[in-house]
């Protein structure tokens, strides 16, 4: 796509009810794009923070610490709204997990032209938000719960986030790979493999080739997860 068929698509995506001219010259005037074949990494904490939004495909952000050692912390795809800090503490790149075009902003530009219209403020704090709460539920994930209850939360996570209806299951193309997945929840790729296999003797999914899910169960993978009643 052009730069204006994306700018168009962080319009509708994100300011759906419209904005003032002079909100939607200034967000343009400072807007960047770029395209990003799978594996490339075309944002590594370059010293500015970044608000990024995905036009189309999917990507990771991956923390680097010390000693070589890397975080998956989230995975974004089409229609997210995604903060890639500079370089503090620890490195962060956002990487493309299939080919993606992406529209970018610097954080504080972005930031200070939100100042001034309340519709694009509301919707970045409801983005926020929502990944509060994911972030949080990683947390708890990481700290408390066994590989069963991590790998069955991811799945019901990405089933409210990308997931659709096909008669009684839910179907989910999960483009990341099983690495990706052990180090997004702190598991090995054997142990990754050896939890879905049990869901899929349990029942609870099918799975068709390394992307494509069924989740047959929606509410068994909750209880798996650990999730409270009240809370799924």
């Amino acid at each position: 796509m052009t730069f204006p068929d994306l700018f168009d698509e962080f319009r509708k995506a994100i300011l759906p009810g419209g904005a003032s001219g002079t909100t939607l010259s200034s967000l343009k005037a400072v807007a960047r794009y770029t395209s990003a074949r799978e594996g490339d990494a075309p944002f590594k904490g370059n010293g500015v923070d970044q608000i990024i939004f995905i036009a189309s495909g999917s990507t990771k952000l991956v923390a680097h610490v010390s000693q070589g050692r890397e975080q998956v912390v989230a995975f974004h795809f089409k229609g997210d709204l995604v903060s890639v800090p500079a370089t503090v503490a620890h490195a962060y790149t956002l990487c493309a997990l299939e080919d993606c075009e992406l529209v970018f902003f610097p954080a504080d530009d972005f930031l200070q032209i939100a100042k001034q219209e309340a519709q694009l403020i509301v919707k970045i704090l409801e983005r926020a938000l929502r990944s509060l709460a994911r972030s949080r539920e990683k947390a708890v994930a990481l700290g408390r719960k066994t590989a069963g209850e991590r790998l069955a939360s991811f799945l019901v996570t990405m089933a409210e986030r990308i997931g659709w209806s096909s008669e009684d299951a839910v179907e989910l193309e999960l483009i990341m790979s099983r690495r990706d997945i052990g180090d997004s929840l702190g598991l090995t790729v054997e142990t990754v493999s050896r939890q879905l296999s049990e869901l899929r003797n349990a029942g609870l999914i099918e799975t068709s080739g390394r992307s494509h899910f069924r989740l047959l169960d929606i509410e068994s993978l909750h209880s798996r997860a650990g999730h409270l009643k009240a809370a799924a």
